[in-house]
């Protein structure tokens, strides 16, 4: 797809024009957004850059969880017909080549990596190794993408050997140190398990644990889900946030991603454990959040029903983790939109609003990372982390397509099953 194929939001904006559908307004963000994933990929590895400027220039770094959101951008892609389908098979082809020569530790992929060579680039201090984290996300996105490429052809029987060759490999009960009840998220071939950073609720981690359990050769037990997983300080919390009982987590929910990273392929409809309905968890985490932003305690310009989400972005002083109870002002567009599936009404005014903000907030690849409602201070940046919950969000609210195919995977619904999680088995 040539850069002009592309719509961009001035057509929309423009002065006297009739106000566009709801359809046509998910179709725009959805196309531009996968633009990250596709014309501006990492022209070596095919791989998500971490982060673009509103150009869609960027780097070297390559983000491996990013590029697990980017296949499932490349399916919704694929279906809608912006790409042919051969088009994605060939880019996939790519990405596999490329990741099977990534150097993996227990098979378990590093964070991050240099796009030209593949070598690993430390995300910091002694955490140079693998990623289990990480490497979930991929996966996530990997098995949505062999259940998509399920044509009894050639080379669509050829994707999907080399996709399980790579999820065969990964070591995932190597992260619980050798039989404990609980995942730790790095470990490094120079420092080993120096990081000592166990993995417990509640937070984004969710998928990493179904993964595990999901393993074909190397899956944990149960007891590291509910005496690691589930046994986290922030895991229950049971109070009530404007107006709302939270099942999980910590105060207000923490940021958004909670409601996102984990869930873009499974699927929280009709998920339910001893330990909360995941629905539920979910929605409610998502009203707080647009609660919070309609009763504004903190008195911030510019909040309200239209202009609402908090969650990990970047912000004037950086990179921060914003929440309700971390609030400086901050408004993510990710937050909000990749909420469709939870609260479409709330996240439809969002993302009208956000497209008014016109080119302080949009660029070739989207919407930006954050922005400030005090002043006019906006990320530069577009982030793989960001950009991929968009378009996978908004399709899941669609069509249910990456839900419908991740909870496809014969794997996952075992995994379910051992981990005491019962399902409605589908997307929607």
């Amino acid at each position: 797809m040539r850069p002009e194929q592309h719509p961009r939001a001035a057509p929309f904006l423009a002065a006297g024009a009739c106000a566009p559908s709801d359809a046509a307004l998910l179709d725009l963000i959805q196309r531009q957004t996968f633009r990250f994933f596709w014309d501006f990929a990492h022209p070596v590895c095919g791989l998500a850059r971490d982060r673009l400027d509103k150009h869609g220039q960027g780097g070297d770094l390559v983000a491996i969880g990013g590029s697990g959101f980017g296949v499932m951008a490349i399916i919704v892609a694929a279906a809608r017909g912006w790409i042919g389908r051969d088009e994605a098979l060939a880019r996939m082809q790519k990405i596999l080549r490329h990741l099977a020569d990534v150097p993996r530790y227990h098979g378990v992929f590093p964070h991050f990596i240099d796009g030209r060579t593949g070598a690993t680039v430390p995300f910091g201090a002694k955490d140079d190794g693998g990623d289990i984290v990480e490497t979930a996300f991929l996966f996530q996105g990997l098995l949505s993408t062999r259940q998509y490429f399920s044509r009894d052809t050639a080379a669509e029987a050829a994707l999907r050997e080399m996709i399980d060759r790579l999820w065969r490999s990964v070591e995932w009960n190597w992260h619980t140190r050798g039989g404990r009840p609980v995942l730790y998220w790095h470990w490094s071939p120079n420092h080993g398990w120096a990081r000592d950073h166990q993995i417990r609720g509640w937070n984004e981690c969710l998928i990493a644990y179904v993964l595990a359990a999901a393993s074909p050769d190397h899956a944990i037990d149960a007891e590291a889900y509910h005496r690691g997983w589930a046994a986290g300080p922030d895991f229950v919390n049971g109070q009530r946030y404007y107006g709302l009982e939270l099942p999980l987590g910590p105060a207000f929910g923490g940021p958004l991603c909670f409601a996102h990273y984990s869930f873009l392929g499974l699927s929280p409809a009709g998920l339910v454990d001893r330990y909360a309905d995941y629905w539920q968890q979910n929605v409610r985490h998502a009203l707080i959040h647009y609660r919070h932003s309609v009763k504004n305690p903190n008195g911030h310009p510019g909040y309200g029903p239209q202009c609402w989400g908090l969650t990990a972005s970047d912000g004037p002083h950086g990179y921060d983790v914003h929440t309700p109870d971390h609030d400086p002002g901050v408004i993510a567009p990710t937050a909000a939109l990749s909420s469709m599936p939870y609260v479409p009404a709330e996240a439809i005014a969002a993302l009208r609003h956000f497209l008014v903000l016109g080119d302080r907030i949009w660029g070739e690849c989207g919407f930006t990372s954050g922005f400030s409602t005090r002043g006019q201070w906006a990320s530069a940046d577009s982030i793989a982390i960001d950009q991929g919950p968009i378009v996978v969000m908004i399709e899941n609210h669609r069509t249910g397509l990456l839900w419908k195919l991740f909870m496809s995977c014969p794997e996952v619904g075992r995994a379910l099953a051992r981990l005491g999680l019962r399902s409605n088995g589908h997307g929607a």
